[in-house]
């Protein structure tokens, strides 16, 4: 394995000069750059990770906090965090995943010298944890946008932008009494950002197209599922456009519907709204909205790094949605 001093021999350069250029420290040449860079890509020098965050003031390490809340859903939350994982990789940091439900995780952080940055997940509108945000000393990134993101950066799917659009997708089709089968009860108590934006955007599309959306919160599961479909069914007569935002629950909505004997798109359209294979992952696929999860990691890591670099400390980010046609949706029944 190539050491400092081999680079340093190979570039004709003194073992100074390379730390200089790895740190930055001190002002190179850019013809004595090059030379030095050119050297360790062919030798294929990495600087040990403790040495190189003595000679930067840095970790070079990012920190994660995904709270493991009752009702998340850990399948779409794995897609964030292999985005963040992976991006962190290529700008040579590690992760650092911290699962407090509160502030703790960010006082940790902001007290000591353990990461370079903090991207934060499941964003409430009210968090509890903005204002140590707001204070934090390193670089912050929040997947998600709270009701007042002053003074923060922020990077999400526009989830408004999301329900208007999955109901256009239908009212566009003929449809005017559909119904929304979101989040869990617990997520709106809550005010989890996604889900509030979501029925909102929904909500507020139907009544400008003049159509009735009704809004079922839905536990995360199978037979969460079930029972919301059965309430749309039986409470809900005429309804003729379903938009699911619940992944968990999708599989027992379609068994619901299969059961009753309902059919997709003749009797009923649905819009799936969720990570990148919900509209695949069943036997029927369906037409759907993806939540970019891999993508969004991503671009969340891009900012926290452009931060470091000293760029602008807050702005929101916010992904446009598109529709996948596959088939769900069709003209209701005369």
């Amino acid at each position: 394995m190539a050491t400092i001093d081999d680079v340093a021999k190979a570039a004709g350069v003194s073992a100074s000069t390379v730390s200089y250029v790895l740190s930055g420290k001190r002002p190179i040449s850019p013809r004595t750059r090059e030379r030095v860079e050119r050297t360790i890509r062919d030798l294929g020098y990495r600087p040990h990770a403790g040495a190189r965050a003595l000679a930067s003031s840095r970790s070079n390490v990012i920190a994660l906090m995904v709270p493991f809340r009752p009702g998340i859903n850990v399948q779409i939350i794995m897609q964030f965090v292999a985005g963040v994982v992976s991006a962190a990789r290529a700008h040579d940091h590690d992760v650092l995943l911290l699962t407090q439900d509160d502030s703790s995780g960010v006082d940790r952080v902001a007290s000591s010298s353990m990461a370079d940055a903090i991207i934060v997940m499941d964003i409430e509108a009210e968090d509890e944890r903005l204002p140590a945000l707001r204070s934090l000393k390193q670089p912050s990134v929040l997947i998600g946008v709270p009701s007042d993101p002053s003074g923060l950066s922020c990077v999400d799917l526009d989830f408004t932008a999301a329900g208007r659009l999955a109901v256009r997708t239908l009212t566009d089709a003929g449809h005017r009494r559909l119904a929304l089968i979101g989040a869990s009860q617990e997520r709106f108590d809550r005010r989890a950002n996604y889900a509030v934006r979501m029925r909102a955007g929904a909500t507020e599309e139907a009544e400008l197209r003049g159509a009735d959306c009704a809004v079922l919160p839905c536990e995360p599961n199978f037979a969460g599922g079930t029972a919301a479909l059965e309430r749309v069914l039986d409470e809900m007569p005429g309804v003729t456009g379903l938009v699911v935002h619940n992944e968990l629950a999708l599989p027992g909505v379609m068994s619901a519907l299969e059961r009753r004997g309902v059919r997709v798109p003749e009797d009923i359209s649905v819009v799936a709204i969720g990570a990148a294979d919900t509209g695949t992952a069943l036997a029927r696929e369906l037409t759907g909205i993806d939540v970019p999860g891999e993508d969004i990691g991503r671009v969340a890591v891009e900012m926290v790094m452009a931060q470091l670099d000293g760029e602008a400390l807050s702005s929101t980010r916010l992904v446009s949605p598109d529709v996948t046609p596959r088939g769900s949706v069709a003209a209701p029944a005369v």
